[in-house]
């Protein structure tokens, strides 16, 4: 009988662990930290948690939603959807068509804008407004055209294209010239201006390691108004820039992951696992602070997976 009961056992158990491991999920890896760090952790949980098999795929926020809305299996979810601002595509692709879904579960993001402390204190800079001085936008001039140089975000990031219609709405294009870079570029910035003594101006956010990184303090903005606050991207109207408006800061964002309803079908346990996890701020902050600080995204995901089991189980379900 015990013998019986055994092979019982041990067939259970192998079919169990055949049908983890038929699970494949692509999983989209947008470029800033916080985003790689929980695609990482994703990854980390299906492969040793499920026992199935996941790929992180680069791309752009338009580029996943599309393959998510797709259902193929080319990128079925992304980690880090900004809402609202990636509104336009959950409006087209949750509300929309339908074939994307969101996690129940969020966690909190606040935008702004940055200069380092020790600028902040010795310039009295303190106000979104202090950076249409002209005497504190030639301190952030670093390449003699006349205008001190403020990042707005990356190319492709929706809160790069509400930054550059709130440089020009709150009338800092006379002294201020917004650029757009890869995040790296911002934070390698950061430290050197640090560093030099000397301004610089940029989009700050938060969760991020920057925070654990450098001394840096948050710009007053006017509070957020919704009717001083009209944000539309190019998905919305070809004339985005000429026809948005903003005044304020931005409201505070509700930060889930997205996936393909396809999911569900192909991969039934990773479906659940991604719309039952709860991360956060804190959590994402320590992630991206870990991988800015060298670390391999792969390792610090595994360790947190390690250290955290029961958090990740209630997540299974287990």
């Amino acid at each position: 009988m015990k013998k019986i009961l055994g092979a019982v056992c041990a067939m259970a158990i192998t079919a169990s662990s055949s049908a983890f491991a038929a699970e494949k999920v692509n999983i989209g890896a947008p470029a800033w930290t916080g985003a790689q760090a929980i695609a990482h952790l994703i990854q980390e949980i299906v492969v040793s948690r499920i026992g199935g098999e996941a790929t992180l795929v680069p791309g752009n926020n338009a580029a996943i939603f599309a393959a998510m809305d797709a259902g193929k299996g080319d990128i079925d979810i992304h980690p880090d959807v900004w809402l609202p601002n990636q509104q336009s595509f959950t409006d087209k692709y949750v509300e929309g068509t339908g074939n994307v879904a969101l996690s129940e579960n969020s966690y909190e993001g606040k935008q702004s804008f940055c200069v380092s402390k020790e600028f902040s204190e010795k310039e009295g800079v303190t106000s979104i407004f202090d950076l249409a001085r002209p005497e504190i936008a030639a301190k952030m001039d670093s390449d003699g055209n006349g205008k001190g140089e403020i990042w707005i975000g990356a190319p492709g990031w929706a809160s790069a294209n509400v930054n550059q219609v709130k440089v020009r709405d709150y009338g800092l294009m006379p002294f201020m010239e917004p650029i757009r870079a890869d995040q790296s570029v911002m934070t390698a910035t950061v430290g050197d201006s640090i560093r030099k003594g000397i301004g610089y101006a940029f989009y700050c956010y938060s969760p991020h390691a920057i925070w654990f990184q450098h001394d840096i303090v948050r710009l007053e903005e006017p509070p957020f108004d919704p009717e001083m606050y009209k944000a539309l991207q190019p998905s919305d109207d070809p004339d985005w820039f000429e026809n948005s408006k903003v005044m304020t800061e931005d409201a505070l964002k509700e930060v889930q992951i997205a996936y393909s309803k396809s999911l569900a079908e192909r991969a039934p346990a990773v479906a659940d696992l991604v719309k039952n996890i709860q991360l956060t701020g804190e959590d994402v902050s320590n992630f991206a602070f870990e991988i800015e600080g060298g670390k391999d995204a792969a390792d610090v995901a595994k360790a947190w997976v390690e250290a955290n089991s029961d958090r990740v189980d209630g997540w299974l379900g287990l």
